[in-house]
């Protein structure tokens, strides 16, 4: 194996849960580099919602590493699959979108994923191209080449049946559409996370059906949220989107636990393997871990907005974190009581956004959590005048209020 190839794997195999099989990976890397023609790598999305979180990017990240190494990077939206709904991990069918909802969709899935792609570098495609001119005899056809027992395989399939939950018959056709995807796209290599495993495998199998050398599969575990717990999802309000504003990804970022830190560098950041050890070997020895924490959230940061919005994220925490206030926050103007009487505390937080009801408002002031030009309110019976005034609520909520 030469070192080129070598490299190539190492950087295939960092933070992958599973590189299938691994030696025929090996034989594509060592013949492209003899040969000069680069792999085609292919990852798909389908365009589900109109926006993604970071933990969606962990495969992005993948693929640019691949790309950086000269391979062809093909960044596929599911458009047609969309329109079936991946079962991938559902206890039900999944709901159908409209067209419209997934063009909408559409539209923004790839600016979003060209803040980690390089766009002049990657090739996209929508699987309608050749999906939608298949029709109904090229479907059969499709569907000839895949076993009910294999489908059957699948665990969510499984479990649905064995529950008496329905299964609908078009659900069987997405892995087989996915796969087709494969085969039209001639994939050297296709990436997803852990649970889209299945749906890569019938790739692999369709494209011998074909006549075509299978693909290799590489699957990337999926994202822990800021809990450290569960995946990164926005049910569980555990997410940092993308498109959220710098000062808030940065703060965010900053929240995690120092052990989901070493889980996020390897998953997220760009640094070398050996940069990121050399970080934690100083951790380890008496660096400061939020040190190496601010680094990855200026990192982070800056991939999404901008070194300069990094910066002044950075600096808006401190000014958060010793009690200064942020140079950009929310201005309102709000009447008085009628009469032109003060305005209680609890109703002036209600009333500005920052509580949504008087009630949690009091409970925030019994347990410190509420500040007044930096100064913490104690007293539910405060009443406020005619005036200006910042007020913050928790760490991040800040709104500078004119009372008149």
């Amino acid at each position: 194996m030469s070192d080129e190839v070598r490299h190539a794997l190492a950087v295939s195999l960092r933070g992958c849960e599973e590189l299938i099989p691994q030696a025929d990976w090996v034989h594509k890397l060592a013949r492209s580099q003899s040969s000069g023609v680069p792999l085609r790598i292919k990852l798909g999305l389908d365009p589900t919602a109109p926006d993604i979180h970071i933990g969606h990017t962990v495969v992005l990240n993948k693929m640019r590493q691949l790309q950086d190494l000269g391979h062809t990077v093909i960044f596929l939206i599911g458009d047609f699959t969309t329109m079936i709904g991946d079962p991938s991990g559902r206890n039900t069918t999944r709901p159908a979108l409209t067209r419209m909802q997934i063009e909408a969709n559409a539209q923004t899935y790839y600016e979003q994923a060209s803040m980690v792609l390089d766009p002049a570098r990657t090739e996209v495609r929508y699987n309608s191209e050749w999906s939608d001119p298949l029709g109904a005899r090229g479907m059969i056809e499709l569907a000839a080449r895949y076993n009910v027992a294999r489908m059957m395989e699948r665990d969510d399939f499984a479990k649905r049946f064995k529950e008496g939950r329905s299964i609908s018959v078009h659900e069987f056709l997405y892995p087989l559409m996915q796969g087709y995807d494969s085969v039209a796209l001639k994939s050297d290599l296709e990436l997803g996370g852990t649970d889209q495993k299945f749906n890569l495998l019938v790739g692999r199998h369709l494209q011998s059906e074909y006549g075509q050398e299978p693909q290799c599969i590489l699957t990337m575990p999926l994202l822990e949220g800021l809990d450290g717990v569960d995946k990164m999802s926005k049910s569980k309000n555990n997410y940092i989107g993308i498109s959220e504003d710098a000062n808030t990804m940065f703060a965010k970022v900053l929240s995690i636990s120092d052990v989901l830190m070493w889980r996020w560098y390897t998953l997220l950041s760009f640094k070398s393997e050996a940069e990121i050890a050399t970080l934690k070997g100083e951790v380890e020895g008496g660096r400061n871990p939020k040190d190496a924490k601010v680094a990855l959230a200026r990192e982070i940061t800056t991939r999404f907005h901008s070194a300069a919005a990094a910066d002044l994220a950075e600096q808006d925490f401190s000014n958060r974190a010793h009690g200064g206030i942020p140079d950009a926050i929310a201005e309102i103007r709000l009447p008085l009581a009628e009469g032109g009487a003060p305005v209680g505390i609890a109703a002036l937080l209600r009333m500005a956004g920052l509580t949504a009801s008087s009630g949690e408002g009091n409970r925030l002031i019994d347990g410190g959590g509420v500040r007044i030009d930096s100064t913490t309110v104690s007293d539910k019976g405060l009443k406020l005048g005619a005036g200006a005034y910042v007020l913050q609520v928790g760490k991040r909520k800040f709104v500078r209020v004119s009372l008149s």
